[in-house]
């Protein structure tokens, strides 16, 4: 428990999750978010509301974003009515959407003009993680603001990592996501391979989970890709806009990549033929319906649920260092 005030803009898949585990926990919380029906369920549970996100601003301690897209972010936060406006000394604002990191350092820096901190916090680990708090923060901004928050931080998820100046942790953001997004791109052909080839799923899975192709998308994203509900709570248009997002900085910093451009068009392609909203893991259709096969197995769940016993987050602290 912790004795802020926080306000939380965004209710969101990931949103709904940060902000639900808060409120699990006692804090003072209010929220906004754009349907009202998202917002009812925290109402009915004793949460605040307010008629604009400078209100929201204005009556609490910690204003928390998280948001679909850089530009809904802008809105927010620059509108007449918007956060920046609600904002003063002693305030703090977290970003805990997924970003451009040179957008939330010019964010950032209207923040300091008010006398506000700013902390990008963009979390990883899927929202079975968001709602359980075992989720992993990234926070980038001064060391000072950073502890500050990190009572906060450790509510929110489990393992907190300072990640250095602002911006910062949406780098890291971006560039763990395009990772994630590979891997999934290639677990559609490597479960699709074992289909054609009529290997038996289950024990596949298994020998991906148990040899040197494990990963933490194996592990959740192939469960409800076998399930058949392809249901991780995540959308192909998501993922063009995150993995645009890492394509973008490797070309400002003039790195030849050749898998982003590669990754980018299976998903536009898959986009294209079932549309934007499509759950992302659904990538594999495109495989599916080409082959003629459909990649299933019984036994596996429709969602994830996070099973690990929920602790105290705690930084973490990298090799060589005692902090940045």
């Amino acid at each position: 428990m912790i004795d802020l005030r926080i306000g939380f803009i965004g209710l969101g898949n990931v949103g709904s999750r940060l902000a639900g585990n808060l409120q699990s926990q006692g804090v003072d919380l209010t929220v906004r978010d754009l349907d009202a029906a998202r917002v009812a369920p925290f109402l009915s549970r004793g949460a605040s509301t307010a008629a604009s996100p400078r209100g929201l601003a204005a009556g609490v301690d910690i204003v928390i974003t998280c948001l679909p897209s850089p530009a809904a972010c802008a809105q927010v936060m620059e509108a007449p009515d918007g956060v920046l406006a609600g904002l003063g000394p002693g305030k703090i604002w977290l970003e805990m959407s997924t970003t451009d990191p040179a957008e939330v350092r010019r964010l950032g820096m209207q923040v300091a003009e008010r006398g506000a901190l700013a902390l990008d916090c963009p979390v990883s680990g899927g929202c079975h993680r968001a709602a359980s708090g075992n989720i992993s923060v990234f926070a980038g901004g001064t060391r000072e603001a950073f502890e500050r928050v990190l009572p906060l931080l450790a509510l929110l998820g489990q393992r907190i990592l300072h990640t250095g100046p602002l911006g910062s942790a949406s780098q890291l953001k971006v560039l763990t996501n395009y990772l994630a997004t590979v891997h999934l791109a290639a677990l559609a052909e490597a479960l699709t391979v074992a289909t054609v080839a009529g290997l038996d799923l289950a024990t596949t899975y298994e020998a991906i989970r148990i040899s040197s192709g494990n990963s933490f998308v194996h592990e959740t994203e192939s469960q409800v890709i076998l399930n058949g509900s392809r249901d991780i709570n995540f959308t192909m248009d998501l993922v063009i806009k995150d993995v645009g997002l890492f394509d973008a900085l490797a070309q400002q910093l003039h790195v030849p990549l050749e898998l982003s451009a590669l990754v980018l068009g299976i998903f536009r392609d898959g986009a294209r033929r079932y549309g934007p909203r499509e759950l992302s893991p659904n990538i594999i259709r495109r495989l599916e319906d080409a082959c003629g096969v459909q990649v299933l197995a019984p036994g596996f769940p429709a969602q994830m649920a996070d099973d690990e016993p929920k602790v105290r987050g705690y930084e973490v602290v990298p090799r060589g260092r005692s902090h940045l």
